[in-house]
């Protein structure tokens, strides 16, 4: 077993695998940026060496700085965990010159399956199933124009090195193929350092159905089962589980017999997830399931894998690295219970999903599942990377008992004031359609307007938040705040019960006498209620107090960053005149494209964004005045 090992990432997967690695013996160390100089998986680890500066292209992405931590520290081998150069075949090999393990696969099958043309050409010769589309090496627009008008629309471009949901866009017809093949084009070389794309025939009712496989270098091979990942949003998974709904012991064999076809094409050693695309629209059938791409390293999503096995996927991981065979044979793996996985992201739902970045100065994410995380309370979420603050794992003997368990912890998170997805989680997971296993990726989109939660408090919240203002005022001490004091108090009557709050600049008496208040969690301090209910967050103040809320005006047509970023593209020229929804100018923040368009008719008064240029949040980008 290998006695030393370096993480070269950071946050939950890096806290994920120290927690392996410390239950077999195997000391650790830790790489940080400067935004991670405190972060969690630092402080877990052994030995934590600072590699550069905070963006990931000047720490996490610089091969030779952590091969030169590695060696420092006198790490015996390196795990990439998932992102970053994880898939990075040249730093593969930059490892093992260097006299390291690599804890993945070799060099030449991340190569094999690293661009998606010539992975889906591997696996026709493989005898995989692949969907039909253009692989060609011509890469005028005009050439991927015409080929998609061939396949017919809509169509799926995606980025030849692409992989996590980056560099793919959906085109509909063929007026928006050149903007699409534009924006994919952009983000593929941002993300992976390469503009090429090939065209795939869009699946009307796609399911993602992933495979579990696992090689060592003794030459065997074996799954670990499918997962299902088809709830996502803009081609980004939000919740996965274990196994398939819906999957029958057929379709289950031909899928997973052509996964371990597809690691043995390449020789494959490690962890690795064969990703197919199936057509749903006549229930999952092994003629209806076809490759998509492999990725060449531990997912995001394995621990579904490991709820359903009983397997540590990282144990298996250093194990296969150190040379020994696979822990277990095919016949000795089977398939217990259902598991789901919740992606709780720092972000905001009601705001079109914008990152909500800051420190986390109330984090509770519940008991009774398991959680992966990398943050803590009095953390800080960083804008330079990925959004996502935790992992939130429900296992049950049935799917219904697994969907139980994580709609009731994702309806107890509490965290403030960052804002997180953890309502709109649960009103996917508890959806109708959802729980009846009728799903596939369109799931979301279908349905994003009930399953975006309305930021207005219910009155159930106004009602917990008044009582806890009471509850404050008459502790066990006796006393309590002026203002709250005198709200009970009438002479030779029964006392007043009602509590005057504000919250988003509505003002509400609140009679904790009338309907009762929602389940929840609420706490008042000073002149501040928090009410955590459902998944969400709700601050209310006293009339009056600083920071209440007045009301907001009426939009004049100002543009301004909803978050620190980097504007990426900037489409008009001051003076030009615009519609309403024409887009203005594009930021890029946490590995994310956001556009901002026109609020309504008008012209371009002011335009201060530049492209390139890093902006903080509420710099004004531009001005549109009406006409």
């Amino acid at each position: 077993m290998i006695r030393s090992l370096l993480i070269a990432n950071r946050g939950e997967i890096a806290c994920r695998i120290v927690r392996t690695a410390r239950r077999l013996g195997v000391r650790t160390v830790a790489v940080y940026s400067d935004a991670d100089r405190h972060a969690l998986h630092v402080r877990e680890a052994d030995a934590a060496v600072h590699i550069g500066a905070s963006p990931a292209r000047e720490s996490y992405l610089v091969g030779e700085k952590i091969l030169a931590a590695a060696l420092q520290t006198g790490a015996a081998a390196i795990h990439p965990g998932y992102g970053f150069l994880s898939e990075n075949a040249e730093f593969a090999e930059a490892v093992e010159a260097a006299g390291l393990v690599w804890v993945g696969p070799k060099a030449a099958s991340i190569r094999a399956m690293g661009l998606k043309d010539a992975a889906k050409r591997l696996m026709d010769a493989a005898g995989v199933p692949t969907t039909p589309g253009y692989l060609g090496d011509d890469q005028a627009p005009e050439r991927l124009r015409a080929e998609s008008d061939a396949i017919g629309y809509p169509v799926l471009i995606k980025a030849v090195a692409g992989g996590g949901g980056k560099g793919m866009r959906r085109v509909n017809s063929a007026g928006e193929f050149q903007d699409m093949l534009a924006s994919c084009k952009r983000e593929a070389a941002a993300s992976f350092g390469d503009d090429r794309v090939l065209i795939e025939k869009y699946i009307e009712r796609p399911r993602h159905i992933e495979v579990q496989v696992f090689g060592d270098s003794h030459g065997n091979v074996v799954h670990l089962f499918e997962r299902d990942c088809s709830l996502q949003r803009r081609h980004q998974k939000v919740i996965e589980e274990a196994p398939a709904p819906g999957m029958d012991a057929a379709t289950r064999a031909a899928v997973c017999d052509a996964a371990v076809k597809a690691a043995q094409a390449v020789d494959y050693v490690g962890a690795g997830t064969i990703e197919f695309i199936a057509d749903a629209s006549e229930g999952l059938r092994p003629d209806r399931v076809w490759f998509m791409e492999m990725n060449t390293r531990l997912q995001v999503e394995h621990p579904v894998t490991e709820e359903i096995t009983g397997q540590d996927l990282v144990e298996w991981q250093l194990r296969v690295a150190s040379g020994e065979p696979l822990p277990l044979r095919q016949d000795q793996l089977a398939i217990r219970g259902h598991a789901m996985e919740a992606r709780l992201y720092a972000e905001d739902p009601a705001h079109e999903f914008l990152p909500s970045t800051g420190r986390l100065d109330h984090f509770v994410l519940g008991r009774g599942v398991r959680i992966d995380t990398g943050v803590e309370e009095g953390d800080r979420i960083s804008p330079y990377y990925d959004p996502m603050i935790a992992k939130l794992i429900a296992r049950g003997a049935t799917r219904e008992e697994a969907i139980d368990r994580l709609v009731d912890t994702l309806d107890a998170v509490e965290v403030w004031p960052v804002r997180t997805n953890a309502a709109f989680l649960a009103r996917a997971a508890d959806d109708a359609d959802f729980r009846s296993g009728d799903v596939d990726t369109s799931f979301i989109p279908a349905r994003i307007d009930r399953l975006v939660p309305d930021t207005a408090p219910p009155q159930g919240v106004w009602n917990l938040a008044a009582t806890a203002v009471l509850a404050s005022d008459f502790g066990a001490d006796g006393e309590g705040e002026p203002w709250v004091s005198l709200q009970g108090f009438r002479l030779n009557a029964a006392p007043d019960r009602s509590v005057a709050l504000s919250h988003g600049g509505t003002t509400q008496l609140v009679d904790t006498a009338g309907d009762p208040p929602l389940e929840g969690v609420a706490t008042a301090e000073g002149d501040k209620v928090l009410v955590f209910s459902g998944g969400q967050a709700f601050a209310f103040t006293l009339p009056g107090a600083a920071g209440c809320a007045a009301g907001g005006a009426a939009s004049d047509g100002t543009l301004l960053s909803p978050m620190p970023g980097r504007v990426i593209a900037v489409d008009v020229r001051q003076g030009d005149t615009v519609s309403k929804g024409q887009k203005l100018v594009t930021l890029e923040a946490m590995k994310m494209e956001h556009s901002l368009a026109a609020p309504f008719d008008g012209i371009v008064a002011e335009l201060d964004a530049r492209e390139g240029a890093q902006v903080t949040e509420g710099t004004m980008l531009a001005r549109v005045e009406k006409v």
